[in-house]
């Protein structure tokens, strides 16, 4: 027989945005348990509300499966006699283990005959097993900052209030934090508080509907937006898809009901994300647009409740986003009284690092690392002042008005307030642009200006931050520099951005010694230390990718200073490896590969009056014939094509490994012939390292 079980830990209102992960936790640490604890189920989800953690299992059985254990005791040999008669070495296992010598099995190994214990455990009644389950599961869940409260010496992502917990219609007798399960839950808080009796596992959700609380949030996210979208259609207009918003909102409410709300018009004379940043970011509305996704003067909110009063409510929501949108319009007619060229001496005020300057001091930088950039990119001349004026402006926004009372701002006021003072278009796209890509998946700059700008502010960022020790560890990275390193290398391998990393690197750490600056570790530490950040990025990206791990491994072994480069031979391996000229050529190079490291250093002066066998002969033409074809599509960065030339190497260097010794008594032909096979090992190099990728 089986029986449902559900759990529902009541709690103050949690943050939305942990409760997602929890939710993974959950459903994670009670498979686990339950594997662990021999208990077998049908089915295992978890549900959530800003109010309780649910976790709904269908099936269980009423009890443990019996748990069979063989344990292996003495060779045949030694625990019987040869007239089969039991020795002191198997009365002794046997006593043991707890079992009759009469019951001890003879199993065949290997090594010989071996006698084992049959042991079994018969399982215990599921309703005795779960009390301790259930203490794992609740103190086996992790947050980003647990509370505690009352003088309990406990924590949580907030106050428990309350345990339920059901095996069928029984209650689970278990009690953590001072409470004790129970077969009660709490509806809405307002609505019908309760508390209100749950006969069973089954009966749960009706009742908490009834109560006004939606649990599954699955069925909450699409009733929400199924609203949001009928509001949006009923006013001629709609809603753009916001994924984040929605997921937020749907752990904000437990009874969710939409209602539209409407904005001043003037307001929309405002350039459009200062009226969406409030309106989305802080009070968590819709924008409403019309059908060419023109803002209209209407947003849409999701209050947790009935209809009953929305003609009520709806003022409350308006009045709050006008006070928003009203600070908003103040803020932009003060910053454009004057121009954004006249903010950036105000970046002295502002510190970039205690230990690094000013954000004025790191203009400067970042003027400098862009034409640095520009050079070393070869983009056209006509560019350069354009590059220089949008490093000059690119931070200016950060002492506007705006931008402090709305950080998410920067470089989009920026944009606004350089068109507005008519500045040239490439460096107000420059200005909004350098901060592209935040995240990965995000857009890349479309300008040049803020491709080369976006570049050197996350070079300079890095820099200064390793040269300081400042290094994220684990989840700890208060400067964001997983996401700078990552923004780099995205913008690398998406635009084909050919440049020397650790030049680069170098380079910057130079203008912080141009500035005066003194940092505390030296160029050698910091370039070694942000060479392997950037790999661990890169990685990522090939993962992304598509790449095989072990393609990433061999690509990466011989170099990542030129992170497009890279990616290119990355790219052009893995598609090479599903070619069925690889598994030999495989083969061949890992012989080669692995020979060539025994050669001294002075082995790879290769003497062709050396060579004297036809097939030592004949795999040197071949390796010079192949150099010839491949080195122009390596300078392209055609490795794909490089590869393919390189597969007629295969035959030559399998009759070589047939017909020659390479390893001769004669230490002049050894060195000659592994000089050979240098290089052939050199050639390959180029593109990766054969001997680490795995078979196909």
């Amino acid at each position: 027989m089986a029986r449902d079980f559900i759990l529902e830990i009541g709690t103050e209102e949690m943050p939305a945005r942990v409760i997602p992960s929890t939710l993974e936790q959950l459903e994670e640490l009670a498979s686990n348990l339950f594997r662990e604890e021999r208990l077998v189920y049908q089915n295992l989800v978890a549900y959530a509300t800003p109010r309780r953690l649910v976790l709904y299992v269908t099936g269980l059985a009423e009890e443990q499966e019996e748990l069979v254990k063989e344990v292996k005791g003495p060779p045949v040999r030694t625990a019987f006699t040869p007239e089969g008669q039991p020795t002191r070495a198997a009365l002794g296992f046997a006593q043991s283990q707890g079992v009759a010598v009469e019951e001890l099995v003879i199993r065949s190994l290997p090594g010989g005959d071996y006698v084992f214990a049959i042991k079994k455990e018969v399982g215990r009644p599921t309703l005795e097993a779960l009390p301790g389950i259930l203490t794992k599961l609740v103190e086996g869940l992790n947050f980003p900052r647990p509370m505690r409260w009352g003088d309990l010496d406990w924590r949580f992502i907030r106050p428990v209030r309350w345990l339920l917990a059901l095996f069928g219609s029984e209650v689970v007798p278990w009690e953590l934090a001072g409470l004790k399960a129970d077969r009660f839950t709490y509806g809405h808080r307002f609505l019908a508080p309760g508390p209100h009796p749950v006969p069973s596992p089954q009966a749960y959700f009706q009742v908490l509907e009834k109560n006004y609380v939606i649990v599954d949030h699955r069925r909450r996210r699409q009733l929400i937006w199924q609203q949001v979208q009928n509001l949006a259609q009923e006013a001629n207009g709609r809603v753009e898809e916001d994924p984040e918003l929605l997921e937020e909102i749907t752990f904000l409410v437990e009874y969710p009901t939409a209602l539209l709300g409407r904005i001043e018009e003037k307001y929309l004379n405002l350039p459009e994300e200062v009226v969406t940043t409030p309106m989305r970011g802080h009070q968590r509305y819709f924008p409403v647009r019309d059908g060419q996704g023109k803002l209209l003067p209407l947003f849409i909110a999701v209050h947790n409740g009935t209809k009953t009063y929305v003609d009520n409510i709806r003022p409350g929501y308006e009045k709050v986003l006008k006070a928003r949108l009203a600070d908003a319009a103040f803020f932009y007619q003060e910053d454009r009284k004057s121009p954004l060229a006249s903010k950036v001496a105000k970046l002295k005020e502002i510190l970039f690092q205690e230990n690094l300057g000013t954000m004025l001091d790191k203009t400067r930088r970042i003027k400098q690392l862009s034409l640095y950039l520009a050079r070393v990119l070869d983009l056209p001349d006509k560019i350069y002042p354009y590059i220089e004026r949008t490093a000059e402006l690119a931070k200016a926004d950060l002492v506007t008005n705006m931008v402090y009372e709305f950080p998410e701002l920067q470089g989009i006021m920026g944009y606004y307030y350089a068109t507005a003072d008519g500045e040239e278009r490439e460096v107000c796209e420059g200005i909004r642009q350098h901060y592209w890509p935040r995240f990965s998946g995000d857009r890349i700059p479309e300008s040049l200006t803020g491709m080369v700008v976006g570049l050197a502010d996350r070079l300079d960022t890095l820099v200064g931050c390793f040269a300081c020790g400042l290094i994220p560890t684990g989840s700890q990275d208060p400067y964001g520099l997983r996401r700078q390193a990552l923004g780099m290398v995205i913008m690398a391998v998406e635009l084909g951005l050919k440049f020397s990393l650790t030049e680069a690197i170098s380079t910057a750490y130079k203008t912080y010694m141009n500035e005066r600056i003194v940092l505390p570790r030296s160029l050698e530490e910091v370039k070694e230390e942000l060479m392997q950040f950037f790999r661990g990025r890169m990685e990522y990206i090939l993962s992304e990718k598509g790449v095989r791990y072990d393609v990433a491994d061999a690509v990466l072994a011989v170099g990542w200073d030129d992170l497009a480069d890279s990616y290119a031979r990355a790219r052009d391996l893995e598609t090479f490896r599903q070619e069925g000229d690889f598994a030999g050529l495989h083969t061949a190079f890992t012989r080669a590969f692995n020979l060539a490291r025994q050669a001294p250093e002075k082995a790879e002066v290769l003497e062709e009056s050396c060579l004297t066998e036809e097939a030592e002969r004949r795999l040197y033409l071949a390796l010079q014939e192949a150099r010839a074809k491949v080195l122009p599509y390596l300078a392209q960065g055609d490795y794909l094509k490089a590869l393919q030339i390189l597969t007629s190497l295969r035959e030559p260097i399998d009759v070589f490994f047939d017909k020659v010794l390479v390893m001769a008594p004669d230490p002049e032909v050894r060195r000659n012939r592994l000089a050979l096979l240098q290089g052939v090992t050199n050639l390959v190099l180029q593109v990766a390292d054969f001997s680490r990728l795995v078979p196909a």
